[in-house]
């Protein structure tokens, strides 16, 4: 029986378990946290085949220059003499065309398909991680915000999705209980949301029943090497042997692939959450745009999360940042009041983010035994059955589901890999 070692043990690296032991393998899984608290528990659980546009795209660095100048703007980037940070700027101000775009949605579309097909399946056996297909809407206040939606509604239109621009007086047919001000509404009827803190539990004991090893608190020192192999994955705690690496580390992933002598651009982009009861009721998930504030509601709960700080790898609390997301709430919900939550009661958590928006799957040419599962910004829960699902089957050599070409590991060059050291 093959043996598989991964690295990390949130949403993807446990959904990649899941399809490799269905074909067999051993796999063991390894987190230098306590397996419980990964980055996507705190996540909005909104599974969004809509979000076909990668972070880095046209106009998003103008809105960036524009929100680092205010301190609860909802993206900021900490400003530091870093050359990590430099390059992973520089590729990201050369992918943010119209090119790239269009060259990224139909990889980005079809992974997400699959992947809320996945889910339904998954959740068809396990009802406990409560997903529920009530659609995303995306409201806008301003005629910027609906230039914007309206012209992303006729994109997805366009790649075969289902969009529907609403008037404010059909934005509050789908809101009955709020006072609402906006000017309308985009609906992408195709969405879905789950409980992530339910799913996270439940693919950690079902993981647990099938035999896979999972340990935590384990650094990852080094790497142990024959040839074009990696034989053994070097911990503060021991050797482990292993017959494939698979590196589904979020946010740590660029330091585990510089381990392995590759260049993986990555830095964390630090997002906040917390919950509070949802009175007057929120029926459907909601992006706020024009803040880019998540709205999820979860029953007698709702949680309202948002921002994109990229910062040093830490999870400090910016409560400046949080006031901003706490602030937007009733510039669009005006009847919805809430204390503003305590330091404590707020989650904040570092999402894995590729310079071009695109995540990092499959292969590396460096190793023979060698495969990435990372980089998926805002949407690692949403994309992490199909990624776990394209891992394994790329592992057995087999057709892949979708195209995967685009998310390769190896397209930031090897010889960039000493800039990075």
């Amino acid at each position: 029986m093959s043996k598989v070692v991964i690295v990390g043990g949130g949403i993807i690296g446990m959904f990649t378990a899941w399809y490799l032991t269905e074909e067999g393998f051993s796999v063991t899984i390894i987190d230098k946290g306590d397996l419980r608290d990964n980055c996507s528990i705190g996540n909005a659980g909104m599974l969004v085949p809509s979000h076909i546009i990668p972070l880095a795209s046209p106009g998003i660095i103008s809105k960036g220059f524009r929100w680092m100048l205010s301190s609860t703007s909802p993206f900021y980037i900490h400003p530091r003499l870093d050359r990590r940070l430099l390059q992973w700027c520089m590729h990201f101000y050369r992918a943010a065309t119209p090119q790239h775009v269009a060259n990224s949605i139909p990889y980005l579309k079809n992974l997400s398909l699959l992947s809320k097909s996945l889910y339904l399946e998954f959740a068809a056996a396990h009802p406990e991680i409560e997903l529920k297909q009530d659609g995303l809407l995306m409201l806008y206040k301003t005629a910027e915000g609906a230039h914007e939606e309206k012209e992303f509604a006729l994109l997805a239109r366009q790649h075969g999705l289902e969009a529907e621009i609403l008037s404010p007086k059909e934005v509050q047919g789908l809101e009955p209980n709020l006072e609402l001000d906006i000017l309308g509404g985009v609906h992408f009827p195709g969405d879905a949301h789950l409980n992530p803190a339910a799913l996270s539990a439940c693919l950690h004991r079902l993981l647990l029943d099938r035999g896979v090893c999972m340990v935590s608190h384990l650094e990852v020192l080094d790497f142990v090497t024959a040839g074009r192999r990696v034989t053994a994955v070097v911990t503060d705690k021991g050797d482990i042997a292993t017959d494939h690496i698979i590196v589904c580390a979020g946010s740590w992933s660029g330091e585990v692939a510089r381990k392995l002598q590759l260049n993986l651009p990555m830095l964390g982009g630090k997002g906040y959450s917390f919950v509070v009861d949802n009175k007057p009721a929120i029926q459907r998930p909601t992006i706020l745009t024009e803040e880019r504030v998540a709205v999820t509601p979860y029953g007698n709960k709702v949680r309202f999360g948002g921002t994109m700080e990229i910062t040093p790898a830490n999870r400090h609390i910016n409560m400046k940042r949080v006031q901003g997301i706490h602030a937007s709430i009733a510039r669009y919900y005006t009847n919805f009041k809430c204390p503003l939550p305590q330091k404590e009661d707020v989650w904040s958590g570092l999402r894995p983010c590729s310079p071009d928006g695109l995540p990092y799957i499959g292969y590396t040419q460096r190793w023979n035994n060698v495969l990435f599962g990372t980089g998926h910004s805002m949407m690692g829960v949403s994309l992490a059955p199909a990624t776990g699902k394209v891992l394994a089957e790329q592992l057995l050599h087999r057709k892949e589901s979708v195209l995967s070409d685009a998310f390769s590991p190896d397209r930031y060059s090897q010889a960039s890999y000493q800039l990075m050291k």
